[in-house]
């Protein structure tokens, strides 16, 4: 395959991991609002108490009214989400490295792939300390996985690339 192919390839992988962190990031700051649209979008009532949802919904109202009760007494607390936010954007700033130059980079690439599979144990771990209940831990966990296979490929792309100058 073409440099210029694997490349491109390469690019546009790293390009869905980078907008994932950006995408993942910016939805942080506004995390109260969003979590209301997902509650109209749910159909759960304004007023409803947890305990009269089941599921899915139980979780999301739960959520909702900690959030509600932390943003109106605690409102600080949210600077720590802002932060989570700040870290996501940060990182994905990391991967521009690769994505301009990704065989001189592929050590970028290795530590991304260390971060997503540290994702499961830390949501296996801390997760059921946190009351977090299963099913969402498991939620967490796809974030590391899918995010690994952007990662890999281009990883893969990179051996490709690094292989071909050897070889010329």
């Amino acid at each position: 395959m073409p440099r210029a192919v694997v490349l491109t390839r390469c690019r546009f992988a790293l390009g869905a991991f980078i907008l994932g962190l950006v995408l993942s990031g910016a939805t942080t700051f506004p995390f109260l609002h969003e979590l209301e649209l997902l509650v109209q979008l749910l159909g759960i009532p304004v007023d409803a108490a947890p305990a009269s949802q089941s599921g899915v919904a139980f979780w999301i109202a739960t959520v909702r009214g900690g959030l509600r009760a932390t943003h109106a007494e605690y409102p600080w607390l949210a600077y720590g989400t802002d932060w989570l936010a700040f870290g996501h954007l940060t990182i994905a700033l990391f991967f521009l490295g690769p994505w301009r130059e990704p065989v001189t980079n592929a050590w970028v690439l290795k530590i991304g792939l260390v971060a997503c599979a540290r994702v499961i144990p830390l949501a296996l771990i801390c997760g059921p300390i946190r009351g977090i209940p299963f099913y969402w831990r498991l939620i967490d966990c796809s974030f590391g996985v899918i995010g690994a296979l952007p990662l890999l490929d281009c990883l893969h792309l990179t051996r490709q690339m690094r292989a071909a100058v050897t070889r010329s």
